[in-house]
């Protein structure tokens, strides 16, 4: 699967990182499709929906999918799998390891090379594929064994069960200690209108290093869709994460939801939703390769797929600035 079938579509690709992958501006996320039951849930999902979801995705254009072994507990990457087998096209696979659980659903974090080999074999079982395209460090948790476990997903490269390596969630310093034992593909930060703590130094260290950078949550997990209201924040299900966050509970939320009015206000003279403008916002910035983004129903692929061509004017995006420099 080292090769993406991108025949399908006309969406400008961006070379990720060091790498020889040219991948299109947004890929599908797959955190949400491993359903309820666990601590990250974003609660009870339908397998075919997800399933037709990701052939939705690939059928329009996307040419990689993001996905990692703790969502779900497994689950997403199997129907990932699933969805694979199935399907005439040939995404990039992207997952991750580190965080690890118990019989009883409990997470912990590892980074000793023993329980990289273990997960690095489980998570190519659960996605049936013989190479990840990109083996991500999905926390730097725990941090005094950032350099084990890198070291041992360099080992995985070098005998080809991996194709590239990258790290997720780590800081400078943290890529630095990464860097001395060898080079990083990619970065995969949150970055959002509503979080952009990485600008100052992370993203141009990238910038300087040629590391590829995915942003996850442009849409800070739905709240900047268009669809979230105060009302369905109310009515989400006990098991979604999201009823914990500070950005969907007051006092956030009415200034995050006053956002996205503007975001719709400049969305609709495109045509396009207020979650497109939110991507279109991280694609701004020159660090930016690529931004993942989750759908759990085919329809929700169709309102966000513009976000591969859309692009903010710069008068657009200082309205932007301007109301988050206010707020």
């Amino acid at each position: 699967m080292a090769t993406a079938d991108i025949s399908q579509t006309s969406f400008e690709t961006r070379t990720l990182g060091n790498s020889d992958m040219q991948i299109t501006p947004i890929g599908y996320g797959a955190w949400a499709i491993g359903g309820g039951n666990w601590e990250f849930a974003w609660g009870s999902q339908d397998d075919q929906e997800s399933i037709a979801t990701i052939e939705r995705a690939l059928d329009s254009g996307i040419n990689w999918i993001d996905t990692a072994a703790i969502y779900g507990l497994g689950h997403s990457e199997e129907i990932v799998g699933r969805a694979l087998t199935q399907s005439i096209h040939r995404p990039y696979v992207f997952t991750k390891c580190s965080m690890r659980w118990h019989p009883d659903r409990q997470i912990y974090r590892s980074l000793k090379a023993d329980s990289v080999r273990e997960e690095i074999e489980a998570s190519l079982r659960r996605l049936d594929v013989d190479t990840i395209d990109l083996y991500q460090v999905h926390w730097p948790n725990p941090e005094a064994e950032i350099e084990e476990g890198w070291e041992a997903l360099a080992k995985l490269k070098e005998q080809g069960k991996v194709r590239y390596i990258g790290v997720s969630n780590f800081n400078v310093e943290q890529m630095k200690r990464a860097q001395k034992i060898a080079p990083i593909t990619s970065l995969q930060p949150p970055y959002s209108l509503l979080r952009r703590d990485i600008e100052a130094e992370i993203l141009p260290f990238c910038l300087e290093n040629n590391i590829g950078v995915i942003n996850y949550s442009p849409m800070v997990s739905g709240l900047l869709t268009g669809k979230m209201t105060a009302e369905r924040v109310k009515d989400l299900p006990a098991d979604d994460w999201r009823k914990r966050s500070p950005n969907f509970n007051e006092p956030k939320l009415s200034q995050n939801l006053k956002l996205v009015e503007l975001l719709r206000e400049i969305g609709s003279s495109h045509g396009v939703e207020p979650g497109v403008v939110a991507i279109a916002w991280t694609l701004r910035h020159p660090a930016i390769t690529a931004a993942i983004v989750g759908a759990r129903r085919p329809d929700q692929i169709d309102g966000i797929l513009p976000a591969a061509t859309f692009r903010l004017s710069d008068e657009e995006a200082a309205q932007l600035e301007q109301f988050l420099q206010s707020a």
